[in-house]
């Protein structure tokens, strides 16, 4: 029951669409795609914003932030059918053989979830004692990837402002050199191309990250809640038909 994800397309073309609508209109209104490639502008405005979200953020927030980075173009992928249909078996197998026969299915699951709930539904843990243990892994797991979302939720915070800043380095670049008429263009270029950096970067990408990333959460935390009343149903002995008509409420 290993989890495994197909490629999202929706990341790619809603990518492809927000800078095509960037680039497209700049040619449209005569522009060159070249004066938008600037690379101080961009060095200003990523760097600059990736130096206060680090300030703001503790390493293993942010090594887990990065490694979520992943999930936008090939998010988990939860078979809630295919789940609701192994519950049911190991409800039928707790029914005919004993909840220690679980034992042997348990050290067959890759998912650490559902196979801490087999253990100790084979142990003979009580009901709520499982349901307890389940939650508080579940509450935790929620929370540390609800941290990974706000580290891009930084990130969108604070590129506006930093590219504010690059705008007004290039402005401060064009006031002393004045009298360098050649000088001019590439200083205002600067400081109006870092403003598109900073609000295209917190508004095409780092805040879609973070709000994909708690849709997917909040997908994750649905998915391990039925794996919790499933369990739970099986230790509490309901029959396997009643087990299936309340998770089968989840899809």
């Amino acid at each position: 029951m290993k989890q495994t994800g197909g490629i999202d397309i929706m990341t790619i073309l809603g990518l492809i669409l927000g800078l095509g609508a960037i680039v497209g209109g700049n040619i449209l209104e005569g522009g060159h795609t070249e004066s938008l490639l600037i690379f101080t502008a961009f060095f200003i405005v990523f760097v600059g914003t990736l130096g206060a979200v680090m300030v703001q953020t503790p390493l293993d927030v942010f090594i887990q932030s990065m490694k979520r980075i992943q999930w936008m173009i090939i998010p988990p992928r939860n078979n809630s059918e295919l789940m609701i249909e192994k519950i049911i078996e190991w409800s039928h197998v707790a029914r005919k053989e004993g909840l220690l026969s679980l034992q042997r299915i348990a050290e067959e699951i890759e998912d650490s979830f559902p196979k801490n709930g087999l253990q100790m539904l084979a142990d003979g843990s009580e009901p709520e004692a499982i349901r307890n243990a389940l939650e508080v892994e579940l509450i935790m797991n929620e929370n540390k990837d609800l941290l990974a979302a706000k580290v891009f939720e930084g990130f969108g915070g604070y590129a506006p402002t930093i590219g504010i800043i690059g705008a007004v380095m290039g402005l401060i670049h064009v006031m002393n050199n004045l009298a360098d008429p050649a000088a001019l263009g590439p200083g205002i270029a600067v400081a109006f191309v870092a403003t598109i950096y900073g609000v295209g970067l917190a508004n095409l990408i780092f805040l879609p990250m973070a709000n994909k990333l708690k849709t997917i959460i909040d997908g994750q935390t649905q998915y391990r809640e039925m794996i919790v009343d499933g369990i739970v149903c099986i230790a509490e002995g309901e029959n396997p038909r009643n087990i299936e008509i309340k998770l089968k409420s989840y899809l």
